[in-house]
């Protein structure tokens, strides 16, 4: 800020134009989403501009009926537990990748994040045979070991963010004082790594919440998802509903987003607390 009240007006007017050419962009990227939203409350079944009347039957339909009621409990049910089986594998994971005496590291982590990089239809056929074989199609174990599949990079990459600076010389130091294993990790490492922990598991409930694809072949009618259902509705009869359920999916991932960044900016003062 000192910097900023010290600087030229060259240097304030290229900081203001690059404040002004980042807004653009964010206008533009949320600019469909800004449009299609108030006819979440139109009081028509129909999309129209003008709209003729305001209402709240759309939100009572996604709310109060059962169809998207179930949906949003499958998609609720199976975000949590894949959640809760990234969050544990990821976690286990950076710990071990952390080490410096780790071998493979590079070729690992890799391996690891890699359901992020194959395009996510190359990931729906390889689990839909593989579910074949073994017998997992049509159920909500399959479903959420696929979608912890998919989740589990995002915490791997969070947490192994967070141990970046860890000193490993604590857990040593520890270990020397006569602490079993168990103590020095929820004594320890837990503290430090849990914002860290924290973001993961949010990352990983918002890409299993929000899934579809792998969703469409290995999920029969009972496990129907949110996203499948919206899906299903988009091909089916369209209807301002769907609308409704992506206003609160995208209300949702804002406050998600905006408690992440909350907690990196929290890990990132406890970093420097330590490092002074």
């Amino acid at each position: 800020m000192a910097r900023h009240m010290y600087a030229s007006p060259v240097e304030k007017g290229w900081y203001y134009l690059h404040r002004l050419f980042c807004g653009v962009v964010l206008l533009y990227l949320i600019a469909p989403i800004l449009a299609i939203i108030p006819l979440s409350f139109n009081s028509v079944p129909f999309f129209t501009y003008p709209m003729s009347g305001w209402s709240l039957r759309w939100y009572e339909e996604f709310f109060l009926t059962d169809r998207w009621q179930g949906a949003l409990y499958n998609s609720i049910l199976v975000a949590v537990s894949a959640t809760l089986l990234s969050t544990a594998l990821g976690t286990l994971a950076a710990l071990g990748l952390s080490r410096p005496t780790f071998p493979w590291r590079t070729a690992v982590m890799g391996l690891l994040i890699s359901p992020m990089i194959v395009p996510g239809i190359i990931t729906a056929v390889a689990v839909y045979f593989f579910y074949a074989d073994i017998g997992l199609l049509n159920s909500y174990t399959g479903l959420i070991v696929a979608h912890t599949t998919l989740a589990t990079p995002f915490v791997v990459i969070a947490v192994t963010a967070t141990l970046a600076g860890f000193d490993h010389s604590l857990t040593r130091a520890a270990a020397g004082l006569g602490a079993p294993p168990i103590t020095v990790f929820f004594k320890v490492i837990l503290p430090l790594i849990l914002p860290g922990m924290i973001a993961g598991s949010l990352f990983a409930f918002l890409t299993s919440f929000d899934e579809v694809i792998v969703a469409l072949f290995i999920a029969s009618a009972e496990q129907r998802t949110l996203p499948r259902v919206m899906f299903s509705g988009i091909r089916e009869q369209i209807n301002p509903t769907i609308i409704a359920g992506a206003t609160v999916l995208t209300l949702f991932s804002v406050v998600v987003l905006a408690v992440v960044e909350l907690l990196r900016r929290r890990s990132e003062r406890l970093r420097g607390i330590r490092d002074t």
